[in-house]
């Protein structure tokens, strides 16, 4: 019973994450592909704006700490009416890692955040820089909703499935399907973004591999009942 339970919280985020998150950044991404330049020689007035607006900056410092999950790459700065503060990166190239303290950037800015960070003919993209990357989310997801039929098989198993529990015990079945799981989503994913392949390829993927490791214990299992059977009715 247990285990229906817990199987509700990988459930309700798959769903969280193919209903709100995914949507959202899709929307969010062609809003942002969509935006135009401010009006030239409209000052800023207010934070957020829908438009694309340019302004200059001053390094104040930088951070490049490598390795791990602790890797940060950030830029600090200041000089603007707005948006002055923190800024990330998923790299530190190629214009983080040679910025100083004092260095004068342009910086895009849509709706409230840094998106753009330019200096001389080099640009990069910070954090906040919407992308089409949907498969990840994807993947994400596909891997919510395989945990949550997981423990939804597992508990029925248990409460309704036969004497002999190895099936649906952790080094029966649990323990392969879910490094499968993991590591179908993750290689999926990941080969999905780097091809630009449309996200639902994703889980058109994972789910059939998954079902066929599932098959493969199953048939393993039998197996190994029947020789078990055939060795105890030898005289």
């Amino acid at each position: 019973m247990s285990l229906l339970l817990m199987s509700l919280a990988p459930a309700l985020a798959c769903f969280y994450v193919f209903a709100v998150w995914m949507p959202s950044d899709m929307a969010r991404y062609q809003d942002y592909r969509g935006a135009e330049r401010c009006a030239a020689g409209t000052p800023a007035a207010q934070a957020w704006e829908d438009c694309l607006r340019t302004a200059s900056f001053t390094v104040d410092s930088t951070k490049l700490k490598q390795g791990g999950n602790g890797g940060r790459y950030r830029a600090t700065l200041s000089g603007a009416p707005f948006w002055n503060g923190t800024v990330g990166f998923g790299d530190p190239g190629p214009l983080l890692s040679g910025l100083r303290p004092g260095d004068r950037v342009t910086a895009t800015v849509w709706r409230g955040d840094i998106t753009v960070l330019s200096r001389e003919d080099v640009r990069q993209s910070t954090s906040e820089e919407p992308r089409d990357e949907p498969q990840m989310t994807a993947a994400i997801g596909t891997f919510a909703g395989l945990l949550a039929a997981l423990g939804l098989w597992f508990g029925v198993g248990r409460l309704v499935g036969p004497r002999d529990p190895t099936p649906f015990a952790w080094r029966g079945f649990g323990k392969p399907l879910l490094i499968t799981s993991a590591a179908a989503c993750a290689t999926v994913g990941l080969l999905a973004v780097w091809s630009g392949i449309p996200w639902w390829v994703v889980p058109a993927l994972v789910l059939p591999l998954v079902a066929c490791m599932a098959w493969l214990l199953g048939r393993g299992w039998r197996r190994q009942g029947a020789t078990a059977r055939g060795v105890k009715g030898l005289p």
